[in-house]
């Protein structure tokens, strides 16, 4: 080899680390928080990189998902949010947890901010309205919460009896107020009587079940919460367990054995939000971004679950049902 060619060789295998390095620093790290578990979220998840994927970002080819996961403990949130920002990600996504955002937009009003709720963003201080955010928030909502009375109804219409309503709700969760009173507006109407049970922990949880009204006509209905959808599994166990029909607020819980949901189709909700997520890295300002309110919704109807309740499924409901499991 020419003395010249080694040089010129040796001066570009000199530059390949300067040049990797330079390639790995353009690659956007987006920050995910997240109050429940990896696992329990899966299926979201799921959902969520396809959003992004639409938008041409895909995880460990141009962009870094760093996961931040407290699984079911809200308390650890702040840190959590404190942490990526300390890390410097181009955003911080929170989908399907509102009070992943609000501890995200508590520690940064530089860093974009996506989230996905149930709760009115207005009011939990993430935007200044839904058509003009204003800041570094914007997202989805899922209007889940306002579906509370709804819920009810399509509850009242699988046990026709009902006199008693139990909801189920999360006392630390900004969703918990609206939730209620949306549920009893809706119960005023239908003649039916509200208890409030309020769990934050596993045991709380089988407590609550426990100190159920043992007498016909109790039905309950769960609030939507991070924390609650996460324990999904032992509500559902601890519902047929205790013989009380229960409606939830998606068809992840009737995917687990429970009676029947009603409210957004939270996959299309993740997948919006990782849309959002995507158009923001392309350089479009959350403040300019509206708050996007989900638009489909679905009823999941479980026959097993009715079985062994002993009841029947109205012919009404299952024309209306978007799915129907056997």
């Amino acid at each position: 080899m020419r003395r010249r060619e080694f040089l010129k060789l040796f001066a570009g295998a000199a530059t390949w680390p300067i040049v990797a390095r330079a390639r790995a620093a353009a690659i956007p790290v987006v920050g995910f928080l997240h109050a429940s578990s990896q696992r329990e979220t899966a299926k979201r998840l799921g959902a969520f990189h396809k959003g992004l994927n639409e938008t041409g970002f895909v995880d460990g080819q141009n962009i870094t998902i760093e996961y931040r996961w407290a699984d079911g403990d809200a308390d650890r949130l702040p840190e959590m949010a404190a942490d990526l920002v300390r890390r410097q990600v181009a955003l911080i996504a929170t989908p399907g947890s509102g009070t992943a955002a609000v501890a995200a937009k508590a520690v940064t009003a530089s860093i974009p901010i996506v989230f996905a709720t149930g709760a009115d963003p207005v009011a939990l201080g993430l935007v200044a309205s839904l058509n003009h955010p204003g800041g570094n928030v914007t997202g989805i909502v899922s209007q889940n919460v306002e579906l509370a009375a709804k819920r009810l109804e399509v509850l009242r219409e699988i046990v026709p009896k009902a006199t008693h309503c139990v909801a189920l709700v999360n006392p630390t969760s900004s969703l918990t107020e609206p939730f209620v009173d949306d549920l009893q507006v809706g119960a005023k109407k239908l003649g039916i009587n509200v208890d409030i049970l309020k769990a934050g922990s596993e045991a709380e949880i089988d407590a609550a079940f426990a100190g159920l009204p043992q007498r016909s006509g109790t039905v309950l209905v769960l609030s939507s919460d991070a924390f609650l959808y996460g324990r999904r599994r032992q509500i559902v166990a601890l519902a047929a367990r205790y013989s009380v029909p229960a409606i939830y607020d998606g068809r992840d819980y009737v995917d687990v054995g429970g009676l029947a949901s009603y409210g957004a189709d939270f996959l299309n909700v993740m997948q919006l939000a990782g849309n959002y997520v995507g158009r923001v890295l392309k350089g479009e300002k959350p403040a300019d971004l509206p708050v996007m309110r989900s638009e489909k919704f679905e009823l999941v109807l479980n026959l097993a679950a009715a079985k062994a309740l002993g009841l029947t499924m109205p012919d009404k409901l299952l024309a209306l049902a978007d799915d129907v499991i056997e």
